[in-house]
């Protein structure tokens, strides 16, 4: 993708340098190149008022000047642990043009989860805010940033100017970097893919900018190609519908299927002559919700597969091909033993070296699939280990699973997926009393640990777990179900909603 180009704007003078290697890995200045270039006058996001580009350059200046007054440099280390805002992008922004390292954490996570990750990626910086209160789900928050400097921090490493957790899906969840070169051709990936909103138009996300779909998909393509990024002020289907009806602009949805899900339940949606089409990331609408969306709205539904360690993989935004979809320009992807498997020159883990991910070129995605040899359009079959989705957030069952078992009152724990996250546990306790009391520290253990959403929303106290003949714990839900009694299984206090 030809960058776009540069328009002189004051305070260019800030950006990061180069790196030691003379690679270019310390420096911002793709930031104003890629993101930041264009007239001033256009209104590039909207929150609850406009924001033009000219309005983001200075608040971009002004919080790069407030990380360095944190101490932050070109090489140094950053982490945003902040919700959807302007904040987060004005942040994020600031800290790449300052030729550093950023790492996104998604703000639902729990202190503790936080703690632990914040020590894994020995950030320099932490950028926080105040958390975000109870009420009616929110696209986005008014949030007042606070940079400090975090004892024991080290600068980059890596030359990746992105890093991001996975969700873990074999145990601990891996560091997974990106450089600005790697950023920079995704959003490259973006422009030369057909359906993908242009300069002119808007898209409307709920995506979160923390992942891959709405930070590449959403913020940085919509940036970088002139599309006006508006979110919506509730995240209902009301308040989805509202946000696209405020602007004449054509305009796409850009969600996951819950909010497909959530869009389908309006009986009459108002008319929106505006509305051209959504499309929607991580795991296949199922069929029914397909039709209903398609039905109601008159618009085109289109899928996107992609990961954290590549971004957008293959899509199929007109919904010609479902359930296939079609590689990206510039990705190959091929099908061994049943996995699918994407080209990439490098891995991208850090601090983690298994050829069972990476080898030869070639990255694991875990992912169940096929590649048609005519066409070359690729079939997802699902996970081969233990993600799911719920509410459109990526939930790993390894991670609710360890978190459970390593509880002092917990001697085995096996966690699956039915219709809801479930957690069958045996507890070390001695009579009914004591076995009450287990449980309440359990669930208060699991509250700690687990943002809400991860957490079950059964939890099931069996006196055995069933295991095979071998020892191995069963994961069959059905034998589960069978073992366990059904007094015993009862939702967690202040469980999280459904969506």
């Amino acid at each position: 993708m030809k960058a776009a180009s540069t328009t002189s704007w004051e305070g260019r003078e800030g950006r990061g340098a180069d790196g030691p290697a003379g690679d270019g890995s310390w420096d911002g200045s793709w930031v104003d190149d890629v993101l930041l270039a264009g007239p001033g006058a256009d209104i590039c996001l909207v929150f609850d008022a406009p924001v033009t580009r000219a309005d983001l350059r200075r608040l971009v200046l002004e919080r790069q000047a407030g990380l360095a007054a944190a101490g932050l440099r070109a090489g140094g280390t950053a982490a945003l642990c902040l919700a959807p805002s302007l904040a987060l992008v004005t942040e994020l922004l600031a800290g790449w043009r300052s030729g550093a390292q950023v790492a996104l954490l998604d703000h639902r996570l729990t202190p503790y989860e936080t703690g632990r990750a914040l020590e894994r990626l020995a950030a320099q910086v932490v950028v926080t805010a105040e958390p975000v209160g109870p009420g009616p789900a929110r696209g986005y928050h008014d949030q007042h940033p606070v940079a400090r400097p975090r004892p024991g921090g080290l600068p980059a490493r890596t030359p990746h100017a992105l890093v991001q957790l996975s969700s873990g899906s074999t145990g601990p969840a891996k560091i997974i970097g990106r450089t600005a070169a790697d950023l920079v051709a995704e959003i490259g990936r973006y422009a030369r893919i057909e359906g993908v909103p242009r300069a002119g138009e808007r898209i409307v996300s709920m995506a979160s900018m923390v992942h891959v779909l709405g930070l590449v998909g959403g913020l940085l393509h919509s940036l970088a190609a002139g599309v006006r990024l508006a979110f919506p002020a509730r995240a209902s289907a009301e308040g989805i519908l509202a946000a696209v009806a405020a602007g004449p602009e054509p305009t796409t949805l850009l969600g996951v299927p819950f909010h497909i899900e959530l869009l389908s339940w309006v009986a009459r949606p108002p008319r929106l002559p505006q509305l051209t089409g959504m499309t929607t990331g991580g795991e296949l609408v199922r069929a029914r919700v397909h039709e209903a969306f398609t039905d109601r709205y008159g618009v085109r539904l289109g899928s996107m597969y992609g990961m954290t360690e590549v971004g957008v993989i293959a899509t199929d935004l007109f919904g010609e091909h479902r359930p296939e979809v079609t590689p990206a320009p510039g990705i190959a992807v091929r099908e061994v033993d049943g996995e699918l498997l994407i080209a990439t020159e490098r891995s991208p883990y850090i601090g983690f070296d298994d050829p069972a991910r990476w080898s030869d070129g070639w990255l694991h995605t875990r992912d169940g699939g096929s590649v048609d040899p005519g066409t070359g359009r690729v079939r997802v079959l699902g996970r081969l280990d233990s993600q799911v989705s719920v509410g459109g957030l990526k939930v790993d069952l390894t991670e609710v699973e360890h978190t459970l078992a390593e509880l002092p009152d917990v001697s085995a724990a096996v966690v699956v997926f039915g219709s809801s996250v479930e957690a069958y546990a045996v507890l070390r306790a001695d009579g009914s009393a004591d076995a009450a009391g287990a449980r309440g520290r359990v669930e208060a253990g699991l509250a700690e640990r687990l943002a809400p959403y991860k957490r079950p929303r059964l939890l099931h106290v069996v006196d055995e777990l069933p295991r095979t003949a071998t020892g191995k714990l069963v994961r069959d839900l059905a034998v589960l179900r069978a073992t366990a009694a059904p007094a015993t299984a009862a939702p967690p206090p202040d469980r999280p909603p459904a969506g």
